[in-house]
């Protein structure tokens, strides 16, 4: 940053988020990264953070979607977020008096990509699950965390912060803190209870030993799991599978929610074990099954493609 005066702007208007709107970390760590991007980029020209001027930030979101900054170009939902940002940024400032106009006012956001997230078959997800050696302690662990996202729709964010204290195996149930800090209860399946118990009877205690570790899933060295490690243990998995290379840990998520409605779920139930704020976003899954109905006919139905 230029100065510390413009540092103490940026660490208040983060703290204000946190504080305010309850943003998790991730994003608070996104939102300061994108903030001290666009001040280096200013800096070239001479300029700071609250300085920046309409044409400046049209520059700036110019180069990221080209790719004629010093980085690659960046994926229109990442530019999204940086234009979330940056508004939300200069609309803190002119909240706190420190600008006088909104030089974001004409930014334009690029067209939400409106593609259907990809969705394993219900044998996928079966090849996907029967792929962990649950004759190691790690095996017992991955089928746990495979099978937990598919019975439970977790974020994978969810899913590392997972705690003990709030996993009941006797009711069949976990508590889960989501976006923006917000705790909803899902349900737990008996697969995903099976699994669940094993890898906390007879795996866990080989990575942690007698170290006080208050998440369910832990690496190798016994410390709470990454999302990067998740990613990895996922993407191993799919494989060997035989499932898509790009396949994440989020693609289980989607599949969760698209086969509870083509089983006949309640969108709103649905909506409540998603943790979606909006039902609109979970509305997107009924297009999902709208398309395995269709597939279904088409396979089924003896005069569907004469």
């Amino acid at each position: 940053m230029p100065s510390s005066v413009r540092e103490d702007h940026l660490l208040d208007f983060l703290g204000s988020l946190e504080l305010e709107r309850g943003l998790s970390r991730n994003t608070l760590e996104a939102y300061r990264t994108d903030l001290l991007q666009l001040s280096a980029f200013l800096a070239e020209q001479g300029r700071s953070l609250p300085d920046a001027t309409e044409s400046d930030l049209a520059a700036w979101t110019a180069a990221l979607a080209t790719g004629s900054s010093d980085s690659v170009a960046v994926s229109a939902a990442t530019l999204r977020r940086k234009v979330a940002c940056l508004r939300t940024y200069f609309k803190w400032l002119r909240r706190e008096e420190l600008i006088a106009g909104d030089p974001t006012r004409h930014l334009r956001s690029p067209a939400r990509d409106r593609r259907l997230p990809k969705v394993l078959s219900r044998e996928e997800v079966g090849a996907l699950l029967s792929q962990p050696d649950t004759t190691t302690a790690a095996g017992i662990r991955d089928r746990a965390i495979l099978e937990t996202m598919y019975a439970c729709g977790l974020r994978a964010s969810e899913l590392t912060g997972l705690e003990l204290a709030r996993l009941d195996l006797v009711e069949g149930t976990l508590r889960v803190i989501g976006k923006g800090g917000k705790e909803r209860m899902v349900p737990i399946g008996r697969d995903a209870q099976t699994s669940l118990t094993e890898w906390l009877q007879k795996g866990r205690s080989v990575f942690v030993g007698v170290k006080e570790e208050r998440r369910v899933f832990v690496n190798q060295r016994g410390g709470a799991l990454t999302r990067q490690g998740l990613h990895g243990i996922v993407g191993r998995h799919a494989k060997t599978a035989g499932l898509d290379g790009h396949m994440t840990p989020h693609t289980l998520r989607h599949s969760f929610a698209t086969h509870l409605l083509a089983g006949g779920c309640d969108l709103r139930a649905l909506q409540e074990m998603l943790g979606h704020a909006d039902a609109a976003t979970t509305q997107m899954y009924t297009h999902l099954s709208n398309e395995d109905l269709k597939e279904s006919y088409f396979a089924a139905h003896p005069r569907a493609r004469l």
